[in-house]
Formats: structure tokens, sequence, C-alpha cells
């Protein structure tokens, strides 16, 4: 994705908001120029801008048939239905944009590459069918190596899903970049991947093999890399999802790690009450402790369904209860974020 220039129509249907098409909203915010239009018929005929406050007049339409004038030559499917699966009419949409000449890139469970009739129908057209969520083969077994690596290593952690740890971990790296830090990035799911360009679908990972995956990517990065930023998965306390985000934590092994939490939201996504940034903190550190000392540094909130005094207050109110730089990146900028992780490196 880090690239040609495509030619970008999201695939969402029923989905366009700001919570459930994750992929496709960070290509709205991150690679806006690439992106033609949004197809989810529930919101046939407002703009990006109407639904996400962001991404100005990319028009949402109701099919791929009412975008193919614009000269789309990627469908992105921008969001992932529970258990990963393509139903029957994304499957048609789908076909529709191969029969057009548009590579499909999909995030889902549901592999595009292994079903015979999109397959066959890719090759018939001359377009690429890309799987973000397909593991590596053969798997990696964890080696240990986190005993001596050199590169610090920070985990991008939350109290539940969607409280945007991928969004926190890509804003981090590029500001930090940007002042001209030689910093790396870790995609752990489909976003991550796709924006980045590479990394590891973690919740497509056998469990055994988790964190020796992460440990894997980690691996690859050379002595100049001053800080290595590992992309979050999950919740230790999201009844669903937690035994990802504890093999995420064993193959990071981080040395610190920055909180992330929605405080708009009194349940997580499985209607569960949300727990606290205290309990979700300790529980992190408590789990590290057998093995090293884990810090974390920075808390980024998600102030989405706030109004920005009262986003305002929330940072403030977050700040004095923990001691430590809190923001939202995206909404206000560094505050002293990226100063308090900058100081780690000096």
């Amino acid at each position: 994705m880090s690239g040609n220039h495509k030619k970008i129509a999201i695939l969402c249907h029923g989905a366009f908001n700001y919570i459930k098409n994750k992929t496709g909203n960070m290509l709205i915010r991150y690679r806006s120029d690439e992106v033609l239009a949004v197809i989810d018929k529930t919101k046939s005929g407002s703009t990006s801008q109407d639904e996400l406050g962001y991404g100005g007049d990319i028009p949402v339409v109701d099919s791929f048939d009412a975008c193919k004038s614009m000269d789309p030559d990627t469908l992105v499917i921008g969001n992932a239905s529970q258990g990963g699966f393509i139903s029957h009419e994304y499957r048609v949409e789908v076909i529709n944009a191969i029969q057009n000449g548009c590579d499909i890139i999909s995030g889902m469970h549901q592999f595009i590459n292994d079903d015979p009739e999109l397959s066959n129908m890719a090759k018939e057209y001359g377009v690429t069918l890309t799987d973000l969520r397909r593991p590596p083969s053969p798997p990696h077994f964890p080696k240990g190596s986190w005993h001596d690596r050199k590169i610090p290593v920070l985990l991008i952690v939350g109290t539940d899903c969607d409280t945007g740890k991928m969004t926190t971990g890509w804003e981090m790296t590029q500001r930090l970049k940007a002042k001209g830090r030689n910093v790396a990035f870790v995609g752990t799911g489909q976003t991550g991947i796709l924006l980045s360009g590479s990394g590891v679908p973690i919740d497509a990972v056998t469990a055994d093999f988790m964190a020796g995956e992460i440990e894997h990517e980690i691996d690859k990065f050379n002595s100049n890399t001053e800080l290595i930023i590992v992309e979050g998965q999950g919740s230790l306390t999201n009844q669903y999802y937690a035994g990802v985000t504890l093999g995420l934590l064993h193959g990071a092994m981080p040395d610190y790690m920055v909180m992330t939490h929605d405080p708009g939201r009194a349940d997580d996504v499985t209607e569960y009450p949300m727990a606290t940034m205290d309990q979700v903190m300790d529980l992190h550190l408590d789990l590290m402790k057998n093995f090293k000392a884990s810090t974390f540094i920075g808390i980024n909130l998600l102030t989405f369904k706030l109004s920005e005094s009262e986003a305002k207050a929330e940072i403030q109110r977050t700040v004095e209860k923990y001691g430590m730089a809190t923001t939202d990146l995206v909404r206000f900028g560094n505050l002293d974020f990226i100063d308090a992780i900058e100081q780690v490196l000096a």
C-alpha cells in the first residue's frame, strides 16, 4: 500500500461509522487522495465529512456500480464482520469490481485467494487478490530473543477493542519520524499492515505461534533503530479477544507501553461494562513482572464522542490522575505526549 498511487473504493455496507469501518476510515484519514468513494447503501448520499468529521467530500454511494464512472482500480473491504466471513452482499460487489478490473484487498478471515470462483475470475480479468489476514507459512515459534534485544520496544494497549491502538501507533511513528527519529512500526492487524506494507495478522495466527510471529517481526530491524512501536490488538479485559492481546504482549515483551481509552463509551464491544485504565494497566504490569520491568509512559484518548471542552477537561483529569503525558493525537496534536516518548530515547 505504501507504493503506487491507487484509486480506491471502500466497501462497507451498513458499517460506515467511526468504529466499525476501521480499515476504510484509516485509508480516508491517511490516504484520502487515493479514496474515490465509500460504498454503503445505508449512508448513500452523504459524505465522509458528514459521517467521520474528516475526509472532505468523498461521496458515499449505494453500490460499486454507482462509482464505476470514477474509474476505481482497487476495492478495499473497509470493515471486518465478526468471524471475518464475506457475506453474499459483499461477494456480489467483489465480483462486480473484479469484472471491472479492480484489484481486491480484504482483511477478512475468509481468504479470497482460496475461493476458486474469485481466484479464477481474478486471473481472467488480470487483477490481484490480497488477503491481509493470511498468516505466515511456515509459522515461527518463539525463541526468547527478547533476552538479548538491544532495541527498546513500545507496545500500544487499550481498555478495549476500537480504542485507537492502531491510530496511536501510526501517529506516534509518523510524528517521531518527522522529528528525525529512526523508529519502526510493526502492524499486527489488517489496517496497520495495509498502511505500513508489512507486519503479521496476529489474530489469524495459531495460538502457539503468536508470540513467535511478533518476536520474528521485531527481530528484523537493524541495530540503528531507536524504537520499535508495535500495534496492539484487543484487550486483556475483553471476553472475546483477550487471548490475542496476551499472545501479543508475550511476543513483544515491551520495555514501554502506551494506554489507549475511549472515555465516551460505557460498554466494550461485547456490551459488557468497560474496564478502567487502572485495571488494565495493572494487569499488563503484573503479567510482565515475571519477565522484565515494563513502564507506561503515555495515554492517548479517543475523544470523538466528547465536545472539545469535555475532551480537554478529560485530558487534564487524566494527566492529574495518572501523572503521565496525555492527549488525543488526532484531535489535539502532540501536547506533551511525543516529548514524553522522546525522553525514553535520550
